[in-house]
């Protein structure tokens, strides 16, 4: 069965069903980071508590994106996924639209873009220091040298190898969202890590349930057909995991 039998068109309005992941995993699915080291710390000892107690034959967990910037801790938060992983666990690093913006900051720095978007925060982070916000193209050349410089090998490999979609069960787990009416094989990476207003607001049937982060909320988005999870970390203190055993969906936070 291909990738547009399963995800569908998402024409028809969503319904309330039933939706499942595999009876022997349960699946930890944890929001934007943006930099906060500590909050993840915090969450992963509660979710290995909460692992501990699982008769389950595999625990996974799925990191939704944003990683890195806003925060004062990105080099530290990328230092805890490669090093400290949750132990026992199969994990799933999935790319939101920050790190695509650090990577083409890496690669060929057009504007300050990223920068006004919380990669100063990133570049402190790696001990690369900003004088001034209005730059030069030889300016933002130079601050990408010094990152890359700065820039463990390690972490380059992790942020070149993260997928953007992941499959468990009834569920699929992506930074931003999908656009309504294009099967899953026709999707733009560009919408999968920035999409918001016409994946926010569709009823579609996906296929799927969605769990995606990306756009701050308060509390967890709870939809029919999606549920987000960006509970804002990196100003509220409050970084969301989405826990998914058979059925049954509740929530872990810090």
């Amino acid at each position: 069965m291909g990738w547009t039998q399963l995800i569908g068109l998402g024409r028809r309005s969503a319904v309330e069903r039933t939706y499942r992941v595999p009876d022997d995993r349960r699946i930890y699915v944890v929001g934007d980071i943006h930099g906060r080291a500590d909050l993840l710390a915090r969450l992963h000892a509660d979710i290995a508590a909460d692992a501990a107690a699982a008769d389950k034959q595999k625990w996974v967990v799925v990191y939704l994106g944003d990683y890195v910037d806003r925060g004062l801790q990105s080099f530290e938060v990328l230092e805890m996924l490669i090093h400290e992983p949750l132990q026992g666990f199969e994990r799933v690093h999935l790319r939101g639209n920050h790190e695509d913006m650090m990577l083409k900051f890496l690669d060929a720095p057009r504007d300050a873009t990223w920068l006004y978007n919380g990669g100063d925060a990133t570049l402190a982070s790696y001990g690369v220091l900003i004088s001034s916000m209005m730059m030069l193209p030889s300016d933002l050349a130079d601050l990408s040298s010094q990152l890359a410089e700065a820039l463990p090998a390690e972490h380059r490999n992790f942020l070149d190898g993260l997928d953007y979609v992941h499959v468990e069960g009834d569920y699929l787990f992506v930074h931003a969202g999908l656009r309504p009416g294009v099967p899953l094989a026709a999707q733009r990476h560009a919408d999968m890590m920035w999409i918001r207003e016409r994946f926010l607001s569709s009823d579609a049937d996906f296929g799927r349930r969605i769990v995606h982060g990306h756009s701050i909320r308060t509390d967890p988005d709870v939809r029919p057909n999606r549920i987000g999870i960006d509970t804002g970390a990196y100003v509220t203190g409050r970084l969301t995991c989405l826990v998914l055993d058979g059925a049954e969906q509740r929530f872990i936070q810090t």
